[in-house]
């Protein structure tokens, strides 16, 4: 078994920094934290969302080419049920403007949580410098 040894990078004496700590810094740390991981969730969310949106759509493209007469099996919770095309299209169509709600409610969500990371971000680096690390 071979054991390697890798050295850190030495920081200058120009860019040893002893800054203090205090409890609103740490306060700000911890709310930056929250915030990057509220963010991470909520981009998993919408990513869902977004590719639940476009299968809606090509369903509905699908539907399109459907006979009129023929019953479509429609998937209600766990259960499948067999309704009339046209019932089919406007539930699709419900479910599209439900899901097209939900994403701009997330991309609003998302612009002011990016909002106040860059607002924590400035204060944060102007504090700590390159001592803190706030990138993803």
């Amino acid at each position: 078994m071979w054991l390697t040894w890798y050295s850190l990078p030495q920081l200058n004496e120009s860019e040893e920094t002893d800054v203090e700590v205090t409890w609103e810094d740490q306060e700000k740390i911890n709310t930056f934290s929250k915030l990057n991981s509220r963010l991470q969730d909520l981009e998993e969310n919408y990513e869902e969302k977004k590719k639940e949106k476009e299968y809606l759509e090509d369903l509905a493209s699908e539907l399109e080419l459907a006979d009129e007469d023929e019953l479509v099996k429609f998937r209600i919770g766990d259960s499948f049920f067999s309704i009339r095309l046209d019932e089919a299209q406007e539930r699709i169509e419900s479910q599209g403007a439900e899901l097209e709600t939900d994403l701009k409610a997330i991309r609003d969500e998302l612009e002011g949580i990016e909002s106040k990371m860059t607002d924590l971000k400035a204060l944060l680096y102007a504090k700590f410098g390159k001592s803190i690390n706030l990138e993803r």
